[in-house]
């Protein structure tokens, strides 16, 4: 369909169109990067028109504009029912996404000071880097899927996108820098672990040949034309070369890679296009190839390089591009897609709370391995859904295989943490829901693209845009059952240090609340859940405050409490599975042999709800903190994760010195699980020592 859709609209939509279309881009980026005033260069340029520091990126404009304008009349006719979307590798070409939502509306829509116009094509220019939308591609610019702060992930992002979905086209277009990334060269191989998965769209990546990085010449291009075929071919892609500078041949060369497009999945070749044009084209001749294109390649722009400057702003001849009202000229228009509206949004879930709790109550005294590959078949029967696991579903005890031992085709995996999480991205992003299932240890590799997709969540809320399912990992196989090499339980750390306020770190206690927690996180949206529980779990605990547990995220236990309204002698408070069943141990303990010590148990199952008041959504009122926790009784709390976690989440409201926390401690060597719960604090033994430390009267110290 799209090969034969390119086909069309390279006879209908005359080449002149698309040359003007990447003209005007490039000119207003350039304006962008260097103009204050004067946009269309309606009267001579002076250096008073001219910022006193510009900034921004120019040498990645010119191929993206070449590609955008190629792609123009594919969007502007893609009939109803089906979707292209265009994936920015680098998102230094902020510049380039702007002037194009800029002519085709799409940007006036958004913000509307910035509509075509006098005044807003003034503003564009004036205004770049503005500072409530960035110089940089993210969601403020309509039409974005994926922030591109970080090189790698996009060519895997638009991977996600596609599947399930066989009516969407993704273009990524990939830097020659970015193709140097371990994400970038593991996206080539990944889509082989996509056979026979289901019935999905279709990537073509175009990769932006333009032989430098910021500071130097790019690895693949000093490969020959033949060293490039062979790399592409046996990565299982065609390549098809184009320089781009030929109009009609940019064309043909891109109705051509999508002629041999393939699907995602489809077993066999599928295509590469591969446009070979000098980064920063355009530029003055005497800094061609140079570094100084990646960036503003005139650095004294309103003093010695002015004649320069003026020369190529007027090489464009932008009075033949855009109208003295800053519009599109009718020549430009063919090429041009039109200003779609912002998809609508999901329905707000209804009855998480309730539908969870019965999942509990069902799972209730049945094995990790049973209820939580239960749950996950009871969502991918509900809707588009997908399981990521980098190899390690097995190892997790989450069984997918059907009853002929064959994998679910809703379960992928694949040997690399990033792959697996830009596949999330991408499939959450358009709308889907989606789980990644990892050790706990190993979670930590994609820090950093969390992070990334956070931001682009947040800058999403604030445009005001539909929310999306939510990001949510799994963590199990933890450290407390494993080798000194498999015990890292930082993800939680660093992301509760990022202050997100969606994010929501889930310890459930056992298994039956581990399906309760799944099955809420998986029904939230727009949020980050991180559900944190151990496969080796067998201690079961009474359910009768599930509920409170997934709507506060903490409930006091009465089967562990001492009842009536007297004050507590002793707090104990659990956060993980392995913590719970090591402070239940001790609190039976302690009734039966300590009948006069008052105790109070609570089980914290959403790490948020213990920071400060009003920094996260279940955050404690000062009240509610008091009547858990008390104002005198000494606190135990124990965490499956690092102590510093509940310190850093108390904030001003920590307990001071009656709070003891237990958590993680690295041993800094290999030693057993009997050693580790020991050197952590978290053994029998210490734990009994411990309540009894903190629970002695002066008078009964030996004098």
């Amino acid at each position: 369909m799209w090969a034969d859709l390119a086909r069309r609209t390279n006879r209908l939509v005359p080449d002149a169109s698309v040359s003007a279309v990447a003209d005007a881009l490039d000119y207003l980026c350039l304006a962008q990067l260097y103009l204050r005033d004067n946009p269309l260069l309606a009267r001579p340029l002076t250096p008073a028109d001219i910022k006193p520091r510009p900034t921004g990126h120019w040498g990645v404009c010119p191929p993206v504009n070449r590609m955008l304008a190629a792609l123009g009349p594919l969007q502007a006719a893609v009939p109803d029912g089906y979707e292209l979307h265009v994936l920015h590798g680098a998102g230094h070409a902020g510049p380039s996404a702007l002037a194009h939502a800029y002519l085709t509306g799409r940007l006036g829509h958004a913000h509307p000071g910035l509509c075509q116009g006098e005044v807003g094509l003034r503003e564009l220019v004036s205004g770049f880097p503005r500072a409530d939308i960035g110089g940089e591609i993210t969601p403020m610019i309509p039409g974005h899927l994926h922030t591109g702060g970080q090189l790698g992930p996009a060519l895997a992002i638009g991977q996600g996108t596609v599947l399930d979905a066989p009516h969407r086209l993704s273009v990524v277009l990939i830097g020659d820098g970015e193709c140097e990334t371990g994400m970038t060269a593991a996206s080539w191989l990944a889509t082989r672990a996509l056979h026979g998965t289901g019935d999905h769209g279709t990537v073509l990546p175009i990769v932006l040949l333009n032989g430098l990085r910021m500071g130097g010449p790019s690895v693949l291009s000093t490969l020959s034309r033949a060293e490039l075929t062979a790399y592409f071919t046996g990565l299982g892609h065609r390549p098809v070369y184009t320089d781009g500078l030929d109009t009609d041949q940019l064309r043909q060369a891109l109705a051509e890679a999508l002629g041999a497009a393939q699907p995602l999945g489809i077993p066999g070749t599928s295509s590469v296009l591969v446009l070979t044009l000098d980064k920063g084209h355009g530029a003055p001749a005497r800094l061609a190839g140079t570094p100084a294109v990646h960036k503003t390649p005139l650095r004294d722009p309103a003093g010695a390089e002015f004649d320069a400057l003026a020369d190529w702003l007027a090489s464009y001849q932008p009075a033949q591009l855009l109208t003295p009202g800053g519009r599109p000229r009718p020549h430009l228009l063919p090429a041009l897609p039109q200003a779609l509206p912002e998809p609508g949004g999901l329905p707000a879930p209804r009855g998480c709370v309730t539908a969870s709790a019965q999942v509990a109550a069902h799972a209730a005294g049945r094995p990790f391995a049973q209820v939580v590959p239960e749950v996950l078949r009871t969502r991918a029967g509900q809707g588009p859904f997908r399981v990521f696991s980098p190899d390690e579903l097995a190892s997790n005890r989450l069984d997918l295989t059907d009853e002929h031992g064959l994998p679910a085709p809703w379960a992928v995996e694949v040997l690399s943490e990033e792959v697996c999480h830009a596949w999330a991205q991408g499939y959450t992003e358009t709308g889907r829901t989606a789980l990644v299932a990892t050790y706990e240890a190993f979670a930590p590799i994609t820090l950093s693209l969390i992070q990334q997709q956070l931001k682009h969540r947040s800058v999403r809320r604030h445009t005001g845009l539909a929310p999306l399912p939510s990001l949510v990992y799994l963590l199990t196989s933890l450290g407390w059952h494993n080798t000194l090499t498999h015990q890292n339980p930082s993800l939680t750390t660093a992301l509760l240090a990022g202050g997100d306020p969606t994010l929501h770190v889930l310890t459930p206690a056992d298994p039956a609340r581990t399906a309760a927690a799944l099955t809420f996180a998986l029904r939230k949206l727009d949020r980050c859940t991180i559900v944190v529980a151990g496969k080796h779990t067998h201690l079961h605990h009474p359910l009768d405050t599930v509920d409170e547990e997934l709507r506060h995220g903490i409930a006091i236990w009465p089967h562990l409490t001492h009842p009536g309204p007297g004050k507590p002698d002793l707090i104990l408070a659990s956060a993980g599975d392995l913590p719970a069943e090591a402070l239940t141990a001790l609190a039976r303990r302690l009734r039966a042999e300590r009948p006069d010590l008052r105790l109070r148990y609570i089980h914290v199952h959403d790490l948020t709800a213990l920071a400060e008041d009003g920094t996260r959504p279940l955050a404690l009122a000062p009240d509610a903190f008091a009547r858990h926790f008390g104002t005198r009784a000494p606190i135990i709390l124990a965490t499956s994760g690092h102590p510093a976690d509940i310190h850093a989440l108390l904030g001003r409201r920590h307990p001071g010195t009656r709070l003891t926390v237990l958590g993680y401690r690295d041993p800094g060597r290999p030693v057993s699980q009997e050693h580790l719960r020991r050197f952590s604090g978290l053994d029998a033994a210490g734990l009994w020592q411990l309540a009894t430390t903190l629970t002695v009267t002066p008078k009964e110290i030996p004098a």
